[in-house]
């Protein structure tokens, strides 16, 4: 079993450093760094990202990878987060018909006696609104500096999951997050991201100008536009409504994922045992 292990290890670090020797060497193709069209390509990135001297290419945002993420490639986006809807739709399919709520009544008289010790649940009732709190501001900047809704989610999420690990998902339950909540956060993040990728091209429909399905600032032939700003402060249009809304949807899919790992296993055999036979 060692040896095995050694030769495994030892593969792997052989293949590391010839992958790292033919990149550094240019074996795999005369440019061992991207090529320069790439480059010029991200210079424009960083050229057009803020800059109102050129309205009709701006996205009106300094941070240039939110801008990337639902500007220039935010179709892209959306189909990445149709697949992890869709990853989620696959667990609530595969955990149908489990009652949540009998698991909490048949578990009433653990909600408060199961968990750590007192010590890591003062811990987390301290943790858990600073986790929300920075979350959030993750989120909510995510046009600004770095960070975004899919990360500010991804770090919301960690909240229910401190208070299930340290408390006991019978508690969670009890303080009313459940699936069905989650499920509705998620929906609602998940409309909202549907209709912030639609606002111009609806804009437009009343309006009678052109405008294009993700189009946050105007275009050359689309002069209709989102906000950049609201009395002073920076949205940079589009980009702070699908944050926010990819906050709550990564979020409320977390948790929801977690909830459902967590049922009890004589709970899910009782709904999901099937028939039995002699």
């Amino acid at each position: 079993m060692r040896i095995k292990k050694f030769l495994v290890l030892s593969s792997l670090i052989i293949l590391v450093l010839t992958l790292s020797l033919a990149f550094t060497k240019g074996a795999l193709g005369h440019y061992p760094l991207p090529l320069p069209g790439v480059r010029l390509l991200a210079s424009w990135y960083l050229f057009t990202t803020l800059n109102p001297q050129y309205p009709v290419f701006t996205a009106m945002s300094p941070e240039a990878v939110t801008a990337i993420v639902w500007d220039y490639r935010g179709l892209d986006t959306l189909f990445e987060t149709a697949v992890f809807f869709l990853a989620i739709v696959g667990a609530l399919a595969l955990m149908r018909g489990i009652s949540l709520k009998s698991a909490l009544n048949n578990a009433s008289n653990r909600v408060g006696d199961g968990g750590l010790s007192l010590i890591c649940k003062t811990a987390a009732r301290l943790l858990t609104p600073l986790i929300i709190v920075v979350s959030a501001s993750i989120a909510l900047h995510g046009h600004l500096t770095p960070g975004g809704g899919f990360q500010g989610g991804s770090a919301a999420a960690v909240a229910p999951l401190l208070v299930l690990v340290i408390f006991s998902v019978y508690f969670l339950l009890s303080k009313g997050v459940s699936e069905k909540p989650m499920l509705i956060l998620r929906t609602v993040g998940l409309v909202g991201i549907y209709l912030t990728a639609l606002a111009a091209v609806l804009i437009g429909l009343f309006t009678g100008l052109n405008a294009y399905v993700f189009q946050n600032q105007p275009k050359p032939d689309a002069p209709l536009g989102l906000p950049a700003q609201i009395s002073g402060a920076l949205i940079s249009g589009s980009l702070l409504f699908f944050n926010v809304f990819e906050y709550l949807a990564v979020a409320g899919g977390f948790t929801l994922v977690f909830i459902l790992l967590s049922i009890p296993e004589e709970v899910v055999k009782s709904f999901i045992g099937g028939e039995t036979h002699e």
